[in-house]
């Protein structure tokens, strides 16, 4: 792509005409299929949610006016919001919520079915109210509704696109689907009829895949973009120094883990899935050196989906020390002292310092390591084939636990890339689910984190901060723990 060698065109733009710079060119734009976390940041304009988030992570209505629990927890009733239009112009009701949850709940192939799995059925109660109907309490589903779940596109536009729902979104949010050039760009218009259209003062938003953060920084300071995602924690000198930017931080939900194959296909059978293995890796690995070296000591080194310190985390099983002699003496044990396997990591210039300082610790114990890059579309379609040993991933992370670690680990969960089976585990995530109350629900998570700690499916490297550059003519930007960008009350000033 031409931007990483060089900037892009500069050419003025109107004043309300806004670009956003991308780590990555996001997935499928269809909320049933989408995986990406720069996916979910365009889906934050394109299409609204049953309920979303504010920044300290509350429940608030959009597209759901209100919601009521009942029958002990067994049914979610909702209250849709009046004169909220898809934008082909065709009504949002409450058939309209019942047909998009059916088709992620029922369609073969989709992504949100192990999300939406316990509803057993959408009831139309009158137009404007529909009611989730369950076997027992599932204390994630708000939070489910306030992801991909919970996005609403036209069933009319559904049904005319066929399997290239892709190819041009018809949502209800506050930005309609104008044209996408794979690799280049992703442009959105304002849409009119938005219901809260009196909060959306940009005319135009168009989002640049630009891999490497370096590259973003430099199309920001050029002018070349008003905004971008994810300023490296290197760069954060560089861009706090430069007068016509501002940087705003928020604490992230997200964090990096590895992914490992241990059940998913031959490479399966690689060294990898030996248990003493797995256990030798993470021994091998210092985390917080990884966070000093690569990222200035500004992330979070963690062990866990959930963050240190968090509501959920489990304190009896903190961040292990990093224990050379250890690693060692399991590999021998395993009797393969020199194991080799390769390390996917998508093709940024951080995640390939994360990858080969990985690969440095590890070569220590004995480990060799082969660090592969990839397009981050790439790497999503090679480990969900199992076509990979270990890969370096990111999850943006959800206000409920449930949905940072079950989507991964559960047996059936969406992007369980490597095919984990443990049923200990999955009774442990089903109890959780099953109580609201707090302190129940902290009990089950520890149970679920000392299986998975132990059996090391995947490696829980460290927790982010979420840094994003901007020009000083932006204003009214909010962020949030999520790291979505939500355009409601943005403004940008005319040059």
């Amino acid at each position: 792509m031409a931007v990483a060698a060089a900037l892009l065109a500069t050419s003025p733009l109107q004043a309300q005409s806004l670009r956003i710079g991308l780590q990555e060119d996001p997935d499928a734009l269809d909320p049933m299929q989408g995986t990406t976390f720069v996916g979910r940041i365009v889906f934050a304009a394109l299409c609204d949610k049953l309920v979303d988030l504010d920044a300290r992570l509350n429940y608030v209505p959009q597209l759901a006016t209100a919601w009521e629990w009942g029958e002990e927890g067994r049914t979610l009733t909702l209250r849709l919001r009046p004169g909220v239009v898809f934008h082909d112009g065709e009504p949002l009701d409450a058939e309209a919520v019942k047909f998009n949850l059916d088709r992620y709940r029922t369609t073969s192939g989709s992504r949100r079915l192990a999300e939406l799995r316990p509803v057993q059925a959408v009831e139309v109660v009158d137009p404007m109210t529909v009611r989730l109907r369950m076997a027992q309490p599932f204390a994630p589903l708000l939070g489910v509704l306030s992801d991909r779940a919970g996005m609403m596109l036209s069933p009319k536009a559904v049904q005319a696109a066929g399997a290239r729902v892709a190819d041009a979104p018809v949502c209800s949010g506050p930005f309609r689907f104008t044209r996408r050039v794979a690799q280049d760009r992703i442009v959105l218009d304002r849409f009119d009829r938005y219901w809260n259209a009196q909060d959306i003062h940009i005319q135009q938003v168009t989002y640049l895949p630009i891999p490497a953060a370096n590259v973003r920084l430099a199309n920001l300071r050029a002018g070349a973009l008003e905004m971008m995602e994810r300023v490296a924690p290197t760069d954060l000198k560089e861009a706090r120094a430069q007068r016509s930017l501002r940087v705003v931080e928020s604490v992230a939900l997200g964090y990096y883990t590895l992914s490992i194959n241990v059940a998913n296909g031959p490479r399966a059978r690689g060294p990898l899935g030996n248990p003493k293995v797995r256990e030798a890796l993470e021994a091998a690995i210092d985390r917080r050196a990884l966070n000093q070296v690569v990222f200035d000591g500004e992330f979070v080194p963690s062990n866990q989906a959930q963050a240190p310190g968090s509501t959920f985390y489990n304190a009896e099983r903190p961040v292990p020390a990093r224990d050379l002699a250890k690693a060692r003496r399991l590999l021998a044990e395993a009797g393969m002292p020199r194991p080799a396997f390769t390390l996917l990591a998508v093709n940024t210039p951080v995640e390939q310092q994360v990858g080969e300082v990985i690969q440095a610790m590890a070569a220590e114990a004995g480990f060799e390591i082969r660090v592969q890059t990839l397009e981050a579309g790439a790497l999503t379609a090679a480990t969900d084939r199992g076509e990979y040993d270990a890969a370096l991933v990111l999850w943006s992370g959800r206000a409920d636990p449930d949905a940072n670690v079950s989507i991964w680990l559960q047996s059936d969960g969406f992007i369980n890339w490597g095919r984990y089976n443990n049923p200990e585990f999955d009774r442990a995530l089903a109890q959780a689910r099953s109580v609201t109350d707090t302190a129940a629900r902290q009990g089950f998570y520890r149970q679920a984190s000392a299986i998975y700690l132990d059996d090391r499916p995947h490696l829980f490297l460290y927790h982010f901060k979420l840094f994003w550059g901007m020009t000083d003519r932006l204003t009214g930007f909010q962020p949030h723990p999520d790291g979505l960008i939500r355009l409601q009350g943005v403004r940008l000033a005319g040059r």
